[in-house]
């Protein structure tokens, strides 16, 4: 049983060791060219202006939120989907289901960003 399980013991010691010699391989040997505008804060070209410790605006965090959901909600498309010829009605219809509340939710958040963007 074990000796199933020696080739892939084998292929992370070489990918760990590998992983590390390149790593050290990289740090040795690049170039290190320090100019004043890289070591500078800034790269952009003029200097700052303003604290940069304000508050983000609340549209901001809806968007991530909406990324964050829909990202993680359609994950659970994918098993549905490779499955879906081996599925019955009672999975299509949960999955059809779940798309409309997931579509639900998708119109309330458009429609709360409309209210926050409007508000400026």
């Amino acid at each position: 049983m074990y000796c199933n399980y020696k080739i892939i013991y084998i292929y992370i010691c070489i990918c760990f060791f590998l992983v590390l010699l390149l790593f050290f391989l990289s740090f040795f040997l690049a170039p290190r060219l320090y100019e004043e505008e890289k070591l500078s804060i800034y790269e952009c070209g003029f200097s700052p202006y303003g604290d940069s410790r304000l508050r983000f605006e609340v549209k901001f965090y809806f968007i991530a939120i909406l990324f964050l959901i829909f990202d993680l909600e359609l994950t659970f498309l994918f098993p549905w989907i490779v499955n879906f010829m081996y599925g019955n009605f009672i999975s299509t219809f949960l999955m059809v289901f779940f798309l409309i509340i997931l579509f639900i939710g998708y119109i309330y958040e458009l429609s709360t960003q409309l209210f926050v963007w409007t508000d400026e």
